[in-house]
């Protein structure tokens, strides 16, 4: 039941994971009255109940040039704050979502006007940059400014949610254990999950499916194949997804021949299908969120093999309901996915991976993680 009269502002200035933002705020609108949602450019489509009041800043999401992304972030932030200005009033908390962390304006905005905030830390822009910018000036850069404000936005946020407790070290918040809280608000259809064809009925095939984008690792993954063929010649690989990398992608599938097969995006409806044919799924990323298409995985029955990253660096056991690799270099890749689909508990391994996610991830879960970080609020008040 809604909590009456209860107002929360959500702030996220991200447009490409418009699913994100979408299970977001499911989860929030039955907590509270009313929700006014400040974000990228997200679609009206998705507007699903009257409590919701959609507020776009205009993101497009575009890669831009470092000397036009810089001024075309603070114009966001400034809008965002203009927003919040007139839509905060008697609202209970603001809370920064994906990229809020760097959200310095809008947070001093809430501040000021004596509002609970809260930063939800599904991943550190700072780490990121470092990654995916090592040894350029225009990097160093920016990782200089990303983690100036995330240590800010840190510091005046009334509480953090982080979705597993390796990120407090990992997003170095360790000084901040005082206002942090561990939430996730990832939650599935079970009935568009499922298992379809049992995996003993699958072939040899192994998948990616996500966003070819650098911090995905998809290039390593694909340099890994032709090691992984040399070892296991009748493994298959059927990669799916778009992003700033699809024409090497697509150069790597084209020099491996039929042992690859590149269908481009996937609609979520069509996810099912396609985990219901792949007998492992491989999530090579340096950073995640969740991911969200791993543990759709393994509703499927499908097992998964990924970096220790994300909230999956909790959920995934090695050997128990997944596998874990120590890091995503292509001979690291290609070495886990022949043990995992050599081992002799594969089958079993993918029925744990479902019954974790039949417990773990309903919507019913996720909207009581969320009930008590703001009754947490309500309690600090």
């Amino acid at each position: 039941m809604a909590d009456r009269g209860l107002k929360i502002c959500v702030v996220t200035g991200i447009p490409p994971l418009n699913l994100l933002v979408l299970n977001f705020v499911k989860v929030l609108e039955p907590i509270v009255d009313r929700l006014v949602l400040i974000t990228g450019n997200y679609p009206q489509k998705d507007v699903f109940s009257p409590k919701i009041k959609l507020i776009n800043i205009g993101n497009d999401g575009q890669e831009r040039p470092m000397f036009v992304k810089i001024p075309r972030f603070l114009l966001l932030q400034l809008r965002a704050v203009y927003h919040l200005a007139k839509n905060m009033s008697r609202a209970r908390a603001v809370i920064f979502y994906l990229e809020g962390g760097t959200f310095l304006l809008p947070m001093l905005a809430a501040r000021l006007a004596g509002k609970n905030t809260v930063i939800v830390a599904t991943y550190s822009s700072s780490r990121i940059a470092k990654q995916l910018h090592k040894g350029s000036k225009q990097g160093m850069f920016l990782v200089t400014v990303t983690s100036v404000l995330e240590r800010l936005n840190y510091g005046l946020a009334a509480r953090i949610v982080v979705y597993s407790p390796i990120l407090v070290k990992q997003f170095s918040l360790e000084k901040h254990r005082h206002k942090i809280s561990l939430a996730h608000e990832y939650f599935l259809d079970f009935h568009k999950f499922k298992i379809r064809k049992p995996l003993d009925q699958r072939d040899s095939l192994v998948g990616y499916i996500g966003r070819l984008s650098q911090e995905k690792g998809i290039l390593n993954l694909m340099e890994a194949i032709p090691k992984v063929v040399q070892a296991k010649d009748e493994t298959t690989f059927l990669i799916g997804g778009d992003g700033p990398l699809r024409n090497k992608v697509e150069e790597y599938a084209n020099k491996l021949g039929n042992k690859v097969k590149f269908v481009g995006w996937i609609p979520h409806d069509e996810l099912p299908d396609y985990l219901n044919e792949l007998r492992l799924l491989v999530v090579p990323s340096y950073t995640e969120t969740g991911p969200y298409i791993a543990f759709e995985a393994m509703a499927c029955g499908t097992p998964v093999l990924g970096t220790p990253v994300g909230l999956m660096a909790d959920v995934l056991g090695d050997g128990e309901n997944g596998f874990i690799m120590e890091n995503n270099s292509p001979e690291c890749i290609a070495k886990n996915i022949v043990r995992a689909i050599n081992h002799p508990d594969l089958e079993q391994i993918a029925r744990n991976a479902r019954a974790l996610v039949e417990r773990e991830f309903t919507h019913e879960a996720a909207v009581e993680r969320y009930r008590k970080v703001l009754e947490s609020l309500r309690q600090k008040n």
